[in-house]
């Protein structure tokens, strides 16, 4: 699985909702959410700043990451913009094909 990290901001009626079922509430929707698509919500933090609201998730795919981000932005409730994360043995695999890497400098 990979691991994602969505970064939303509520719009005003996603305001609504959470002062109507609190914080827990949306929590519990959002985890079933992400499960609904064959992955789990690793993290779920309400925050101070430019995002609201950010989830950490393992999902199958990219297309499983995609198809969360659209439905839960065309719901209307979250902006949501997602990252790719990756773990030091992602870094480690990703090192050890860069020596195979042929790039040659601009002008060189």
């Amino acid at each position: 699985m990979a691991k994602y990290m969505f970064r939303t901001n509520y719009t005003q009626s996603g305001l609504n909702g959470l002062l109507a079922e609190g914080g827990s509430g949306r929590e519990a929707a959002l985890r079933a959410t992400v499960e609904s698509v064959g992955g789990s919500l690793e993290g779920f933090y309400y925050a101070f700043g430019d995002c609201d609201l950010y989830l950490i998730a393992d999902v199958p795919d990219e297309a499983a990451a995609t198809a969360l981000a659209l439905n839960i932005a065309a719901a209307g409730a979250l902006t949501v913009q997602t990252t790719v994360l990756l773990s030091a043995a992602d870094i480690d695999a990703a090192v050890a094909k860069s020596k195979s890497v042929q790039y040659r400098l601009p002008g060189a």
